[in-house]
């Protein structure tokens, strides 16, 4: 059990099998890209754990660049997507391997996808932790999914609480 501000959470997800799930998601993505060279668009500031534990099993030639957006307000998805550092790449013909941390309504994550294809890039996937299909309000599709989970909130490895709790290696959920 851990208390974060003024709520608890306790153990999701561990450490160990989060990571093998990225090596699993890592060979996929390998495989998919065997003869191209993506640029790895990391959401910040969630996805940055997640984001960094995937590229380093990476075995492709691939260029890694930020962005990022807010739409939550403490637990709850606020569904506006508020860009606050924006992509200065040009990634138009470019393959994009979009990582972010969860998606749960879709609204965040179509938005980033709608502003990356009015870019024109040659193709563009989506990599996700987490995917709570019960919440999702706007169809997507998720080329890499990690986890499906519940529609629970959940903190930890990069995920937050008001800015607080990313720091955990495992996954925790809020205490029912």
């Amino acid at each position: 059990m851990v208390t974060i501000k003024d709520k608890t959470f306790v153990p999701f997800i561990s450490a160990e099998v989060i990571q093998a799930r990225i090596q699993e998601l890592a060979g996929q993505i390998n495989e998919d890209y065997a003869h191209r060279q993506p640029l790895i668009v990391i959401v910040l500031n969630g996805a940055f754990i997640f984001a960094a534990d995937l590229v380093k099993h990476l075995t492709i030639p691939c260029e890694i660049t930020f962005i990022r957006v807010a739409s939550y307000a403490a637990t709850e998805s606020s569904g506006q997507v508020k860009e606050i550092l924006g992509l200065t790449d040009t990634i138009a013909g470019r393959d994009l391997i979009l990582v972010e941390d969860i998606v749960d309504t879709g609204l965040t994550i179509s938005e980033v996808c709608s502003q990356l294809q009015a870019q024109n890039p040659a193709s563009l996937a989506v990599t996700t932790l987490l995917f709570k299909p019960d919440a999702l309000k706007k169809p997507l599709d998720l080329s890499y999914v990690g986890f499906e989970i519940e529609n629970r909130f959940v903190l930890g490895y990069g995920l937050d609480y008001d800015g607080w709790g990313r720091n955990t290696k495992d996954i925790l959920v809020l205490e029912s």
